[in-house]
């Protein structure tokens, strides 16, 4: 399954990336502002996207609104700014940073069975003593 990881803090996304690796994901666009989400998504259209509020430039919000006119995808807000996805797109989950690797795995699980699909946990293997 494919992911667009809509963040530009670099160790967030790589962060959010392995989360959504040990879930099954296994190909991945990073965004850093708002155009490079709506672009990605034109050019391979995700399964999940994971959307932080504050890019630099543009707005994680307006680029979901963009990428879900169309078609809906799951989505899950990693943020910062809750308030914010809390006013304009209560009805899709939402993590406030700092976040945990079970944390976005849940969020995962809550988004894709909401649209009747499901990731495949592939486990931590760092945290079984590997």
């Amino acid at each position: 399954m494919h992911a667009l990881i809509i963040e530009d803090e670099a160790l967030i996304s790589l962060a959010i990336e392995e989360a959504l690796r040990d879930s099954g994901f296994t190909s991945f666009d990073i965004a850093a502002s708002e155009q490079e989400a709506v672009s990605s998504a034109a050019r391979k259209c995700p399964d999940l996207i994971t959307a932080d509020v504050e890019l630099r430039p543009g707005c994680g919000i307006t680029a979901v609104q963009s990428i879900c006119s169309e078609q809906p995808i799951p989505v899950i807000f990693i943020t910062g700014s809750p308030s914010e996805v809390m006013a304009r797109m209560p009805r899709h989950p939402l993590i406030q940073k700092p976040f945990s690797a079970d944390h976005v795995m849940a969020a995962i699980k809550t988004a894709l069975a909401s649209r009747g699909l499901s990731a495949v946990s592939r486990g931590r293997s760092r945290d079984k003593g590997r």
